[in-house]
């Protein structure tokens, strides 16, 4: 069995539960000579889990610096913040 979903770009998905481990598939004439990707996982495998979010507070004082080291982490991130404005 074998259905094609057109979606707004030009792109074919498929979703289908084989029978062996043999697959043919039919190229549309317009994606000949063109670079296609194929992309096979199961669909369990493509779902991804909820992450969870550490609140702030559960990792205030995870780190145990001294009051220099303090500092220049500090300042070391702030120097990084201050690179994202920076265009690319």
């Amino acid at each position: 069995m074998l259905c094609y979903i057109v979606i707004e770009k030009p792109m074919i998905h498929t979703i289908l539960t084989p029978s062996d481990t043999d697959l043919h598939l039919s190229i549309p004439k317009e994606y000949v000579g063109k670079q296609i990707e194929i992309l096979l996982y199961t669909t369990d495998e493509g779902k991804e889990e909820k992450a969870t979010i550490m609140k702030t507070p559960k990792l205030r004082g995870a780190l145990k610096l001294s009051d220099k080291q303090y500092k220049d982490f500090q300042q070391h991130a702030k120097n990084i913040r201050g690179e994202w404005k920076r265009s690319i």
